[in-house]
């Protein structure tokens, strides 16, 4: 039986006269890559700023675990297990990999105000932030400033500093973004590994990167949603391939 993990219900954002989300219902299922695609200014950038809390939306609500989110903040829902990244890469680029990592890991403390504890005895700290270097392959550049390491690796620290707070739900948009071809294999293998134990909703305009790590896909059109359905049923949509597509299909 599918468990559902986020949920919205007539989800909306105005900005003025612009309707940027417009009365977007869906469910999230736990355990599946699920991409959310479509046209430059169809709403998807918006729509994971609205979950992670990053936006007040206008009207409908979210829910996370079954916990109304809708007016959460960032950091209230990042400590209820839900982590996102950003087209741009998001880092402290004067400091060491470990430490962006560090960073993360911490931010899941109950507080941080812990005058009277060493940080070198916070051992759960420790555990998570080497734990998050190893799974995105950056162990042996923990000691690097983040500036010196290439974008892709600058790419995976992102990554890396988002899984050192122990999320259950990523939202990752456009990791593969500025990428070439040899890094971004790295990050689809590094999307492939973390689907294992954990559910990831992805905005990605790499369409072969995008069927290569999806269970199900979303088309947004307009602030809408226009279809969800399996990569297949997507391919073969010829209403998606109107109007995201064009005729030539994928």
């Amino acid at each position: 039986m599918k468990q559902i993990i986020l949920e919205t219900n007539n989800l909306t954002k105005t900005f003025g006269a612009l309707m940027a989300v417009n009365n977007f219902s869906i469910e999230f299922t736990k355990g599946i890559v699920h991409a959310i695609i479509g046209p430059n200014g169809a709403g998807k950038t918006t729509l994971l700023n609205l979950l992670a809390g990053e936006l007040a939306p206008t009207s409908g609500s979210i829910s996370f675990k079954y916990r109304d989110i809708t007016h959460a903040q960032p950091d209230t829902i990042s400590q209820l297990g839900l982590g996102r990244s950003y087209q741009k890469t998001n880092i402290f680029p004067q400091f060491t990999c470990y430490q962006n990592c560090w960073i993360g890991a911490q931010s899941r403390l109950n507080t941080s105000m812990r005058f009277f504890r060493p940080a070198a005895k916070l051992i759960d700290v420790k555990e998570r932030t080497e734990k998050a270097l190893e799974m995105v392959n950056l162990s042996h550049q923990s000691g690097t400033i983040a500036s010196a390491i290439s974008y892709g690796e600058q790419r995976q620290l992102e990554i890396a500093t988002m899984l050192a707070t122990e999320p259950e739900l990523l939202l990752l948009d456009e990791p593969l973004a500025g990428m070439g071809a040899e890094e971004a294999q790295n990050v689809i293998e590094l999307l492939l590994e973390l689907a294992k134990n954990q559910t990831l909703i992805l905005i990605e305009h790499d369409m072969d990167a995008v069927f290569a790590v999806a269970d199900r896909l979303t088309v947004m059109v307009n602030g809408s949603e226009l279809e969800t359905g399996t990569v297949d049923e997507i391919r073969n949509s010829q209403a998606v391939q109107e109007a995201y597509l064009g005729e030539e299909g994928f």
